[in-house]
Protein backbone atom coordinates (compact mmCIF):
# COMPACT_ATOMS: atom_id res chain seq x y z
CA UNK A 1 0.00 0.00 0.00
CA UNK A 2 1.36 3.29 -1.26
CA UNK A 3 1.62 5.85 1.54
CA UNK A 4 -1.00 9.04 1.33
CA UNK A 5 -0.42 12.13 -0.54
CA UNK A 6 -2.38 14.13 2.17
CA UNK A 7 -1.45 13.23 6.27
CA UNK A 8 -5.10 14.60 8.43
CA UNK A 9 -4.61 14.43 12.30
CA UNK A 10 -7.40 17.51 12.59
CA UNK A 11 -10.60 18.26 10.24
CA UNK A 12 -11.88 21.57 11.17
CA UNK A 13 -15.58 22.19 10.53
CA UNK A 14 -17.87 25.35 10.83
CA UNK A 15 -21.19 25.21 11.80
CA UNK A 16 -24.36 27.17 12.25
CA UNK A 17 -27.77 26.41 12.19
CA UNK A 18 -28.11 25.88 8.15
CA UNK A 19 -28.58 22.64 7.05
CA UNK A 20 -25.70 22.59 4.52
CA UNK A 21 -24.24 23.07 7.88
CA UNK A 22 -25.11 19.57 9.00
CA UNK A 23 -24.17 17.98 5.89
CA UNK A 24 -20.60 19.63 5.96
CA UNK A 25 -20.20 18.31 9.79
CA UNK A 26 -20.93 14.73 8.04
CA UNK A 27 -18.50 15.22 5.48
CA UNK A 28 -16.10 16.31 7.39
CA UNK A 29 -16.75 13.51 10.16
CA UNK A 30 -15.95 10.86 7.25
CA UNK A 31 -13.03 12.58 6.02
CA UNK A 32 -11.57 11.97 9.49
CA UNK A 33 -12.85 8.68 9.94
CA UNK A 34 -10.95 7.65 6.71
CA UNK A 35 -7.91 9.24 8.25
CA UNK A 36 -8.46 8.67 11.74
CA UNK A 37 -8.12 11.60 12.45
CA UNK A 38 -10.39 13.84 14.81
CA UNK A 39 -13.09 16.75 13.90
CA UNK A 40 -13.12 20.16 15.51
CA UNK A 41 -16.65 22.29 15.12
CA UNK A 42 -16.53 25.98 15.69
CA UNK A 43 -20.25 27.46 15.78
CA UNK A 44 -19.79 30.88 14.41
CA UNK A 45 -21.99 33.59 15.98
CA UNK A 46 -23.63 36.06 13.18
CA UNK A 47 -23.70 40.07 13.38
CA UNK A 48 -26.99 40.09 15.13
CA UNK A 49 -26.51 37.79 17.70
CA UNK A 50 -23.11 39.54 18.76
CA UNK A 51 -25.13 42.78 18.85
CA UNK A 52 -27.56 41.55 20.71
CA UNK A 53 -25.83 39.70 23.15
CA UNK A 54 -23.17 43.19 23.74
CA UNK A 55 -26.12 45.07 24.23
CA UNK A 56 -27.24 42.92 26.44
CA UNK A 57 -30.45 42.63 24.48
CA UNK A 58 -30.12 38.66 24.25
CA UNK A 59 -29.29 36.29 27.36
CA UNK A 60 -26.06 34.88 27.11
CA UNK A 61 -27.50 31.40 28.83
CA UNK A 62 -30.16 31.17 25.82
CA UNK A 63 -27.22 32.02 23.05
CA UNK A 64 -25.55 29.11 24.80
CA UNK A 65 -28.25 26.69 24.60
CA UNK A 66 -28.57 27.36 20.57
CA UNK A 67 -24.80 26.63 20.54
CA UNK A 68 -25.31 23.50 22.44
CA UNK A 69 -27.87 22.09 20.46
CA UNK A 70 -25.36 23.19 17.10
CA UNK A 71 -22.57 21.74 18.29
CA UNK A 72 -24.49 18.33 19.94
CA UNK A 73 -25.68 17.70 16.54
CA UNK A 74 -22.06 17.83 15.26
CA UNK A 75 -20.93 15.32 18.27
CA UNK A 76 -23.47 12.79 17.84
CA UNK A 77 -22.53 12.74 14.09
CA UNK A 78 -19.05 12.03 15.03
CA UNK A 79 -19.90 9.59 17.53
CA UNK A 80 -22.09 7.66 15.32
CA UNK A 81 -18.58 7.08 13.33
CA UNK A 82 -16.37 6.91 16.33
CA UNK A 83 -14.34 10.15 15.60
CA UNK A 84 -12.84 12.15 18.02
CA UNK A 85 -14.52 15.59 18.60
CA UNK A 86 -14.22 18.66 20.32
CA UNK A 87 -16.29 22.38 20.03
CA UNK A 88 -16.05 25.64 20.71
CA UNK A 89 -17.82 29.26 20.36
CA UNK A 90 -16.19 31.99 18.14
CA UNK A 91 -18.03 35.53 17.51
CA UNK A 92 -18.07 35.72 13.53
CA UNK A 93 -18.43 39.83 13.83
CA UNK A 94 -16.60 42.65 15.23
CA UNK A 95 -17.76 46.09 15.97
CA UNK A 96 -14.57 47.41 16.61
CA UNK A 97 -12.76 45.24 13.72
CA UNK A 98 -14.05 45.24 10.22
CA UNK A 99 -11.57 42.44 9.19
CA UNK A 100 -13.44 39.68 11.58
CA UNK A 101 -16.34 38.24 10.03
CA UNK A 102 -16.98 34.68 9.36
CA UNK A 103 -14.52 33.62 6.75
CA UNK A 104 -11.73 35.09 9.06
CA UNK A 105 -12.91 33.68 12.18
CA UNK A 106 -12.75 30.13 10.18
CA UNK A 107 -9.35 30.71 9.15
CA UNK A 108 -8.21 31.87 12.56
CA UNK A 109 -9.94 28.82 14.10
CA UNK A 110 -7.89 26.67 11.51
CA UNK A 111 -4.00 27.99 12.45
CA UNK A 112 -5.07 28.42 15.74
CA UNK A 113 -5.47 24.50 16.07
CA UNK A 114 -3.35 23.39 13.50
CA UNK A 115 -5.84 22.12 11.44
CA UNK A 116 -4.78 20.02 8.33
CA UNK A 117 -8.71 20.02 6.92
CA UNK A 118 -11.08 22.37 6.73
CA UNK A 119 -14.84 21.60 5.35
CA UNK A 120 -17.23 24.33 4.97
CA UNK A 121 -20.97 24.24 4.20
CA UNK A 122 -21.70 26.15 0.95
CA UNK A 123 -24.41 28.99 0.96
CA UNK A 124 -27.82 28.20 2.37
CA UNK A 125 -30.36 29.64 0.66
CA UNK A 126 -33.00 30.60 3.59
CA UNK A 127 -31.43 33.60 4.88
CA UNK A 128 -32.34 33.05 8.54
CA UNK A 129 -30.26 34.72 10.68
CA UNK A 130 -28.96 31.71 12.40
CA UNK A 131 -27.22 31.03 9.01
CA UNK A 132 -24.49 32.85 9.64
CA UNK A 133 -21.61 31.24 6.97
CA UNK A 134 -22.90 31.67 3.88
CA UNK A 135 -19.84 33.77 2.66
CA UNK A 136 -17.62 32.47 3.86
CA UNK A 137 -16.74 29.30 2.08
CA UNK A 138 -15.83 31.56 -0.63
CA UNK A 139 -13.43 33.49 1.64
CA UNK A 140 -12.31 30.35 3.05
CA UNK A 141 -11.35 28.55 -0.29
CA UNK A 142 -9.53 31.64 -1.87
CA UNK A 143 -7.12 32.14 1.60
CA UNK A 144 -7.16 28.81 3.76
CA UNK A 145 -3.20 27.07 3.50
CA UNK A 146 -5.34 23.87 4.44
CA UNK A 147 -7.18 21.50 1.60
CA UNK A 148 -10.72 22.96 1.71
CA UNK A 149 -14.18 20.93 0.69
CA UNK A 150 -17.03 22.60 0.27
CA UNK A 151 -20.22 21.11 0.11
Amino acid sequence: MSPRPLSVDLVLVPVDQSEEATRAAEYATAIAAEYDAAVHAVHVLGEDVVRAIEQGVVDQDAVAEDSKVVTDTVSNIARDADVSITTSVAYGFSPTSKLRHPGSVVLDTAEELDADFVVVPREPVSGDPGEVLAKAAEYVLLYASQPVLSV
